[in-house]
C-alpha cells in the first residue's frame, strides 16, 4: 500500500491549480498544494480526484534521474504499459498548454538530491576512518591461543612467556617491554651462559593488543602499570621485581616509576620513546627534535596527538604518506643497518604482533605515546632515595627515532638517572650492550 500526504501551499494566485505527486519514495509523497487556509500534514489513502482537462491543471515530475536515484517503478507521477513509454497522467496537458514546470519541482528534487548526496559523501569519508573491530584471540574466526595467558582484574587476558633459570632458584626476577611492532617472543636480552651465571628469571608478555593479549580500548600508561603488576602477582615474583623496557616499551617503565614505583626494585630504559608535548621540555628544544623527524612521522605524530580518532585513517590511507615505522622505512643509524642485515633470517614476527588488528596494536600505541600527556615523568621523584635500587637511562648518539638531545635533557633534570650515552650506536642499541644494561642494573 502506498501512503501519501497532503501538503498545502500558502495562498496562490490562480485558485484551483493543484501540484500532484504520484507514486515515490516515503520523502517523496503525494503533495498536494491548496490555495485556502493550510492543513497539517496528514497521511491520505485515496488516490487523487481526476483533474479536469479544460485548463492547465498541474505538475507531474516523470524525469529518467528520479528512475537512477529510486530505481524502476519509483519515478513521480509515472504510470507506463508495455506497449508505451514511461507518460503521466498530467503529461499530455503540461504538453498540450505548453506548462512549464514552477521552480518548486527543481527546488524539490535539489532539497532531496544534496541530502543523499551529502550523506554518502560522510559514509565514503567515515568508513576507512571507523577500524575495523579486533579479532579476539580464542573468539570465534580469531586466532588461536598457543600460550599461557592471566585473566587481569577487569577480564582481559595477558600473554606471557617465561625466560631463564626458575623464579625458585632466581636470584632476580626481571619483567620484560617491549618496543613497537615486537612482542613477548622477542626478549632476547642476554646470553645463555650469562642468565646461568647471574640467575636471572625473565617473563615478558604481549602487550594489550599485541599478539595474543586482548586489546585494552581504555590503555594507559596506569592500567599498563597495573597490568604488570597484576602479572607478577599472579605469577608470584615477591613483593619487588626489576623492570626493563624497550623503545615504545621504556614509556611503560615511566609509567611503572610514576605509578608502582613501590614494587620496582630497579628499572632500565633502553632507548625510550619521548612524548614531544612533556610540558617539562623547553618548548625550543623539543621543537628542535620534533623537526628532526622524517615529514611523514610529523605527520602521523601530528595525527596522534590532536586528532586521535584519525590515526586509523592516517595510517591506512594512500593520499600521503603514513608514519615511517608502519610503513617499514624507519629512519636507522648505519649501526643500526648493520644490526638488522645480521638479523635478515629471523622470521618477521609482524603476522603475530597484529593477529588482532592494527589498530589495538600499532595506533593504539601511537595514541597512547603521543597523545594527550597523561603525567610528566620529568616531575618524578627519585623511588630510590634509600639506595636500595637504581633506574637506568640508555641512548645512542646516533637514534634517528628518538633524538638523543631530549634524553640529554632528561637526565640532567632528573639526576638520580643513570644515565648510559653509547657513541655511534642507534635504536637498536640493545642487542650490541645486553650484558652490559643487565649488570648495571643489578649493581646499586
Amino acid at each position: 500500500m502506498i501512503t501519501r500526504y497532503l501538503l498545502p501551499l500558502p495562498k496562490l494566485k490562480s485558485p484551483g491549480v493543484a501540484y500532484h505527486v504520484g507514486s515515490c519514495p516515503p520523502f517523496l509523497h503525494q503533495l498536494s498544494y491548496h490555495h485556502r487556509r493550510p492543513a497539517k500534514l496528514r497521511p491520505s489513502f485515496w488516490a487523487p480526484p481526476p483533474l479536469p482537462r479544460s485548463r492547465p491543471c498541474g505538475l507531474a515530475i516523470a524525469s529518467s534521474d528520479f528512475c537512477q536515484v529510486f530505481g524502476p517503478g519509483d519515478a513521480v507521477g509515472m504510470t507506463q504499459s508495455a506497449a508505451s513509454p514511461p507518460t503521466t497522467r498530467l503529461g499530455s496537458n503540461l504538453m498540450t498548454h505548453g506548462v512549464k514546470s514552477p521552480p518548486l519541482a527543481s527546488a524539490l528534487m535539489i532539497k532531496t538530491i544534496i541530502p543523499l548526496l551529502f550523506v554518502g559523501f560522510l559514509a565514503w569519508i567515515l568508513q576507512p576512518i571507523r577500524p575495523p573491530p579486533p579479532r579476539i584471540c580464542g573468539s570465534p574466526g580469531g586466532p588461536p591461543i598457543t600460550g599461557p595467558r592471566i585473566k587481569l582484574r577487569d577480564g582481559r587476558h595477558l600473554a606471557y612467556k617465561e625466560h631463564g633459570v626458575s623464579k625458585e632458584l632466581a636470584r632476580y626476577k626481571v619483567v620484560l617491554v617491549h618496543g613497537f611492532g615486537s612482542s613477548r617472543h622477542e626478549a632476547e636480552i642476554a646470553t645463555a651462559e650469562a642468565v646461568q651465571e647471574l640467575g636471572i628469571y625473565f617473563v615478558s608478555f604481549d602487550r594489550p593488543g599485541y599478539g595474543e593479549s586482548d586489546p585494552d580500548p581504555k590503555r594507559s600508561f596506569r592500567s599498563l602499570a597495573l597490568d604488570i603488576e597484576e602479572l607478577a602477582d599472579q605469577l608470584e615474583l615477591r613483593s619487588k621485581f626489576y623492570v626493563i623496557g624497550f623503545s615504545m616499551g621504556g614509556q611503560v617503565v615511566w609509567g611503572c616509576l610514576k605509578y608502582i614505583s613501590h614494587r620496582v626494585a630497579g628499572a632500565a630504559l633502553v632507548c625510550p620513546v619521548i612524548n614531544y608535548w612533556w610540558p617539562g621540555f623547553p618548548s625550543n628544544l623539543s621543537t628542535e627534535a620534533y623537526y628532526q623527524q622524517l615529514p611523514q612521522d610529523q605527520w602521523a605524530l601530528r595525527v596522534a596527538h590532536y586528532t586521535p580518532w584519525l590515526t586509523y585513517w592516517w595510517n591506512t590511507q594512500k593520499l600521503f604518506p603514513s608514519s615511517s615505522v608502519i610503513s617499514g622505512r624507519p629512519k636507522l643509524s648505519r649501526r643500526d643497518l648493520e644490526i638488522i642485515s645480521k638479523l635478515a633470517d629471523r622470521q618477521s614476527q609482524t603476522e603475530y604482533v597484529t593477529q588482532q588488528g592494527e589498530f589495538e596494536s600499532f595506533h593504539r600505541d601511537m595514541i597512547v605515546g603521543f597523545g594527550k600527556v597523561e603525567f610528566d615523568p620529568m616531575d618524578l621523584k627519585n623511588p630510590f632515595a634509600d639506595a636500595e635500587g637504581s633506574v637506568h637511562l640508555w641512548h645512542g648518539d646516533e637514534d634517528g627515532l628518538v633524538p638523543v638531545v631530549l634524553q640529554r635533557y632528561i637526565a640532567e633534570k632528573l639526576p638520580w638517572i643513570r644515565y648510559h650515552e653509547i657513541p655511534n650506536a642507534g635504536h637498536l642499541l640493545v642487542l650490541d650492550n645486553k650484558e652490559a644494561i643487565l649488570k648495571e642494573l643489578f649493581t646499586v
